[in-house]
């Protein structure tokens, strides 16, 4: 049986000429009006012109085959890249998996935490490209990593890491903000998970270092009318400098990999927004390519793999095999 890991992504523009066409992408085909257009521009321009987010995530699809290979258990376990927003798109990585060959094949976002809303809309993506070909692989949705061993290991590394950026007497009083991508507030009323996913990754990393010191915090929310999950961090920031704290350390357990959202919202707006407080604040280094990390990646892809399907994956491969009989 031929396998293979969908690796699944955000996407990003590939540079200033991009950057419309992307953000109307994302909005459902309403392009951003002139002022969202240049202040965009503008933030990206602020980052170097361009997000590595897309860079960085064809690398870790590259290494984590370059890993799988290493410890396949049978066959060539191939990793394909399917991005949400920009080329190659999750519906053309379908394509070429089935002109490939694949039979059966994990789906994995490279977000930890499931919401409906984000991870659920990329296994939802998938699984309709897949039942619209004439013979549909198996998919093996991973939806939720938010407490994986490892990852728990890879995040307590990166917080004990950055606790050396501050100096011993700011390290006595030093709170952990654990922070994700806001998402609407309606959520919580449709008893969402994501919330608890976010809190749950936070709580491990601070049983493993023996943490009391920590607290949760959203960012980067959407401009939309409705309103989104708070407290934001540039409020959780403020609301922390009221109490009398003067260091945190940001631990972004949301994102995987460096982008606007982290080399933006958080090294440059919220670090603005600390300067002004005067609070020292630093977070955690991103995962990015990190060969740890791709351990995390490669332990969860194995495990999904070979565990044995579920009664509905069986039912789809059935109906599959009948249509190629």
């Amino acid at each position: 049986m031929t396998r293979a890991v969908l690796l699944m992504a955000y996407g990003s523009p590939q540079g200033p000429d991009d950057v419309e066409r992307y953000y109307t992408h994302i909005r459902h085909g309403r392009p951003p009006s002139d002022a969202e257009l240049q202040d965009l521009l503008q933030r990206y321009e602020a980052i170097g012109g361009v997000s590595p987010l897309s860079a960085i995530t064809a690398r870790q699809a590259l290494a984590l085959e370059r890993r799988l290979t290493t410890v396949r258990t049978e066959g060539d376990l191939r990793v394909y890249l399917g991005l949400k927003h920009s080329a190659p798109f999750i519906g053309d990585a379908i394509r070429q998996m089935a002109e490939d060959g694949v039979a059966e094949a994990v789906a994995l976002v490279l977000a930890p935490h499931y919401s409906r809303m984000s991870v659920g809309s990329y296994l939802s993506e998938a699984e309709q490209a897949n039942q619209s070909l004439g013979s549909p692989m198996v998919l093996k949705p991973v939806k939720s990593w938010a407490r994986h061993p490892r990852l728990i290991e890879l995040l307590s590394q990166r917080v004990t890491e950055a606790f050396g950026l501050f100096t011993a007497q700011e390290r006595e009083a030093l709170p952990v903000i654990f922070t994700a991508h806001s998402l609407p507030q309606r959520i919580l009323s449709e008893r969402d998970p994501y919330p608890e996913e976010l809190r749950a990754t936070g709580e491990l990393v601070a049983q493993r270092l023996s943490l009391t010191n920590y607290t949760f915090s959203w960012q980067s929310a959407g401009r939309t009318r409705e309103p989104w999950m708070t407290p934001d961090i540039l409020e959780k920031l403020s609301a922390m400098a009221d109490s009398g704290d003067r260091q945190a350390l940001i631990c972004p357990a949301g994102f995987v990999s460096d982008h606007l959202e982290v080399l933006y919202d958080l090294d440059i707006q919220a670090q603005q927004h600390a300067r002004q407080l005067g609070m020292h604040i630093e977070r955690t280094r991103s995962f990015n390519d990190d060969p740890a990390f791709i351990e995390v990646l490669a332990s969860i892809a194995i495990d999904a793999l070979y565990t044995p399907p579920r009664p509905e994956e069986r039912a789809a491969s059935r109906r599959g095999d009948e249509r190629r009989g």
